[in-house]
């Protein structure tokens, strides 16, 4: 029986194993081609460090990163805000054609994100917006939203709806109550959708596509078109940098869930 346990462990382990080298290997190749001396990055050439100072000179690299950046701030926020609010009145209230609501919720998620970008185009172009940072912003919180309610209703279901109660029989109004009482509870999902809908908008590409226009390319864009005649070099030193920067918003990020679980049982202990 120990033979038997060991062998199934051993063969979970090497599963295990296995699937993270299929997903890690072209992060790992990424990384590693940041630091080749060739520009051509086909063949790893040699060991350099000058492509993660070079990119910061690179004029219409740095444009891209900044409309990215700006318009994935902006429609985490504003999504954010809506889901939130979204998620709590969907719970806590109700109302005719709530289902109807809750089916149509999902259909941003589940459509095609080329049928998604054609509609926004042509709504777009019904109501003559100039196509640009505003279109594509508007484009990103439209299924980003969907994203955060998801996420926060799932906190709200294993909230414990007697402390909103008590809140508001010691005088709290819902405003108060939701600030003070709600939104801490439900902050883990809030954290969690804004996390998804911050990746979701830096890696669009299909419907960015569509609501793009003059002066408004982001970094996918931007990279999508350099694939055409070649990846540089200095775009592997900037997708390291923002990998870096994720991994480490990651850790801390899970040192802090970690951190209040322990005060959490700490006080049950006691």
């Amino acid at each position: 029986m120990e033979k038997k346990q060991k062998a199934k462990h051993g063969v979970q382990n090497l599963v295990i194993g296995l699937v993270f080298i299929f997903l890690y290997i072209p992060i790992f190749v990424v990384i590693l081609f940041s630091f080749n001396t060739s520009e051509m990055n086909i063949v790893f050439e040699g060991f350099t460090l000058q492509w993660y100072g070079s990119f910061f000179k690179n004029r219409t690299l740095m444009e891209s990163l900044q409309n990215t950046l700006i318009i994935a701030a902006v429609s985490t926020i504003v999504s954010v805000v809506i889901g939130t609010l979204g998620a709590v009145g969907m719970s806590r209230y109700e109302f005719k054609g709530r289902k109807l609501v809750d089916m149509l919720l999902y259909v941003p998620i589940v459509i095609p994100e080329i049928v998604l970008g054609v509609a926004m185009l042509s709504i777009f172009s019904i109501l003559n917006m100039p196509m640009g940072l505003l279109t594509m912003t508007l484009a990103h919180i439209t299924f980003c939203i969907p994203f955060v309610v998801i996420s926060v209703r799932a906190s709200l279901a294993g909230m414990d709806k007697s402390l909103e109660e008590a809140s508001m029989d010691l005088g709290a109004s819902h405003v108060k109550t939701f600030l003070t009482v709600t939104l801490p509870l439900i902050m883990p999902g809030v954290i969690s959708g804004a996390t998804l809908s911050l990746s979701l908008s830096i890696d669009d590409v299909i419907i960015s596509f569509f609501v793009s226009g003059p002066g408004s390319t982001t970094l996918p864009l931007k990279i999508l078109e350099m694939v055409k005649h070649g990846v540089s070099p200095e775009v592997n030193a900037l997708s390291t940098i923002i990998t870096l920067i994720i991994i480490v918003a990651i850790s801390l990020n899970t040192q802090s869930q970690i951190r209040k679980l322990r005060r959490n049982e700490e006080g049950k202990t006691a």
